[in-house]
């Protein structure tokens, strides 16, 4: 079995194997979703700042979703934070995992 250590290195691993490919800038940010076994997470990120342009998780109040909905989460999810990016502009983005 795992311990949480060796599972945090073996994200980071793959996380900068990933990242040495993919870089998001001010007009093409890049969308990163992470998904937990409980909620989902989505932001888009400039990598040439570092900052975080738009953000979106299944954790928002204002989403009115049911705990364990993870499908329905993600349907809501997805449809808020495009209407969340479209409003500031973003209308390409590069996609990681």
């Amino acid at each position: 079995m795992y311990n949480r250590k060796n599972k945090k290195e073996a994200l980071t691993r793959r996380h900068s194997r990933v990242r040495e490919h993919i870089c998001g800038t001010t007009e093409r940010p890049r969308l990163a979703v992470h998904r937990s076994l409980a909620h989902i997470y989505a932001q888009l990120i400039d990598d040439t700042t570092g900052t975080t342009l738009v953000h979106a998780s299944s954790t928002e109040k204002g989403l009115g979703l049911e705990y364990g909905a993870i499908v329905e989460a993600a349907k809501v999810l997805g449809k808020a934070f495009a209407e969340r990016a479209l409003a500031k502009g973003f209308k390409a983005v590069v996609f990681d995992r």
